[in-house]
């Protein structure tokens, strides 16, 4: 399947009024499982890939970034939404490039976030954030790609919600077809963000304090829940676990928690 039949159905989906799950995978073989499942679409995971490289997040170059997504994207048919960071640069520019390399990797979607990775400026200046956004959002028209515009503030200890929905409203107008504010933890949050804006709205979920369930976001209106990097997360929580108890006692009970290689080779032979 092209990228553009990939980038037409996955668009299709933001426009149904049903929520859909978009499970974040880190890898080709991760991908192709969640896929076993029978979900419509997948994204990738910044935090997922720098753990399997033994970095923290936002330590991945482009390259590596696009080179991941591109090995998730061809393990599939499915659409694939792609963690893009910042863009990988401050500039409009960059962004659009970003975006144009995603294109040509295969993706059918990604997200561009306001976030700088300095300590000292967290977060773009809101004029400058939005330029970013409409040069991503212009390449992204003409190539046929879903863009994601991300409001960051609250992963970066800025609990400020009213700027967060005039960033997401900003992002709008300059031109991005879905929006998501990682790190709401209350449902009323949540509402106050889609009563503020008109495009899809993605919600992160599986974060500590989160005070509703995906049942609770469908009926109020969300369109798409992602999980970031919890999946790969609880995935090294097991291996852990695992070793610890190896280590430790001197037992290997977790091996009855594993996957069967019989059914892991059949769906990684597919």
């Amino acid at each position: 399947m092209s990228q553009a039949q990939k980038a037409a159905i996955y668009a299709d989906l933001h426009r149904r009024p049903e929520l859909f799950l978009l499970p974040n995978a880190w890898d080709a073989g991760s991908a192709k499982l969640l896929a076993s499942l029978g979900f419509s679409a997948l994204a990738t995971t910044s935090a997922g890939l720098a753990f399997t490289y033994g970095r923290k997040d936002g330590q991945m170059s482009r390259e590596e970034t696009l080179a991941n997504a591109a090995s998730i994207a061809a393990a599939t048919d499915l659409p694939v939404n792609a963690d893009l960071e910042n863009g990988f640069g401050d500039g409009p520019q960059d962004c659009s490039e970003t975006i144009r390399a995603a294109v040509d990797a295969g993706l059918a979607g990604g997200s561009i976030e306001d976030a700088t990775g300095r300590a000292d400026q967290p977060i773009y200046e809101l004029a400058h954030a939005a330029d970013r956004v409409r040069a991503a959002a212009e390449t992204a028209r003409t190539r046929g790609f879903v863009l994601t515009a991300r409001a960051e503030n609250f992963l970066h200890g800025i609990p400020d919600l009213a700027d967060t929905i005039r960033r997401l409203q900003a992002f709008q107008e300059a031109g991005a077809e879905v929006l998501y504010a990682p790190g709401l933890l209350r449902l009323e949050q949540i509402r106050s963000v889609l009563g503020s804006v008109d495009r899809p709205v993605n919600v992160l979920a599986t974060m500590a304090g989160q005070d509703f369930a995906i049942a609770d976001l469908a009926e109020l209106g969300v369109r798409r829940v992602s999980v970031g990097g919890s999946f790969a997360r609880a995935a090294f929580g097991a291996l852990k676990r695992a070793a610890l108890e190896l280590r430790d006692e001197g037992r290997f009970t977790f091996a009855k928690e594993a996957m069967p290689y019989a059914e892991l080779a059949a769906i990684f032979g597919k």
